[in-house]
């Protein structure tokens, strides 16, 4: 049996490389893990619908980790594993203070069946980065006029958008105000120009959905391989057993982790399953 029984992948800059392709050598690399009884699960920033269209392809029966750790989902029936809702109150007070700030707010609840996944209040927004993502993303989405007073049922997490200072100001602000109670990053997709503010609760990361999975399949912390590029990820390469940085991930991810791989332009996922796979 290898030694680490449980690979939590990025998709991001990890999985896919600058083409937002999966090649046929990490496509090939993550079956040997899952030949090899290792249990493969994605992790990623995307929401559900967003990931799907990468999970089909790899032809691999494997839990998905969206928003951040905010949704867990099995693509195979779209059924639900863990869902992080917001309380309320702490919802409608960050929306209050993101509101004064100026900022508009998407928000995710689990309604893929219902044909969308994301609501916002409009898509005629002034907000030039935002503007961009509405005109990116013209499916999956659902108007709630008033998403930023009265937001609908069953929110687990969402963001705005804006220049990378504004949105580092405005984390450092609800920080502030709402202390320890949420969890917030600011990140920048490779599909826009504009930086996300990503928020969800407290506690809810990448890393608190592998350890629920890990522990249903009896898997020690010190048993996991996880892998990413992003600020998103740095609590699954600190809290695995081995924690990988991407060759192209930001500075800080590297200091994070305990080895760096190649990049995503030359299979570095790849090379790190054949890492663990030789151990």
């Amino acid at each position: 049996m290898p030694r680490y029984r449980l690979l939590a992948v990025d998709i991001d800059g990890t999985l896919v490389n600058s083409r937002d392709e999966v090649t046929p050598a990490t496509r090939d690399a993550l079956r040997r893990a899952v030949d090899a009884g290792i249990h493969v699960v994605l992790a990623t920033g995307r929401r559900y619908s967003r990931a799907l269209p990468l999970v089909a392809p790899l032809g691999l029966d494997l839990p998905v980790i969206t928003a951040s750790g905010a949704l867990v989902k099995h693509p195979l029936d779209h059924s639900t594993i863990y869902c992080a809702e917001f309380d309320r109150d702490r919802l409608c007070r960050m929306l209050s203070i993101i509101d004064q700030a100026g900022y508009e707010a998407v928000l995710y609840a689990d309604t893929f069946a219902h044909g969308h996944d994301m609501y916002c209040g409009r898509v005629d927004v002034e907000q030039p980065e935002l503007a961009e993502f509405f005109a990116m993303n013209p499916v999956g989405r659902h108007i709630w006029p008033k998403i930023m007073t009265d937001p609908p049922p069953g929110i687990f997490s969402g963001f705005t958008m804006g220049p990378k200072d504004e949105m580092a100001a405005l984390a450092d602000s609800l920080e502030t105000q709402m202390p320890g109670e949420l969890y917030i990053h600011v990140i920048r997709s490779p599909r826009y120009q504009g930086y996300m503010c990503e928020l969800s609760s407290h506690g809810v990361t990448k890393w608190s959905s592998v350890e629920r999975l890990a522990r249903e399949w009896g898997i020690a912390d010190d048993e996991i391989c996880a892998i990413g590029d992003d600020v998103n990820d740095i609590p699954m390469l600190l809290g695995a057993g081995l924690g990988v940085a991407m060759g192209n991930a930001a500075e800080e991810v590297k200091a994070a982790a305990d080895r760096v791989a190649p990049t995503n332009n030359q299979d570095g996922l790849a090379e790190v399953i054949g890492w663990i796979l030789s151990m």
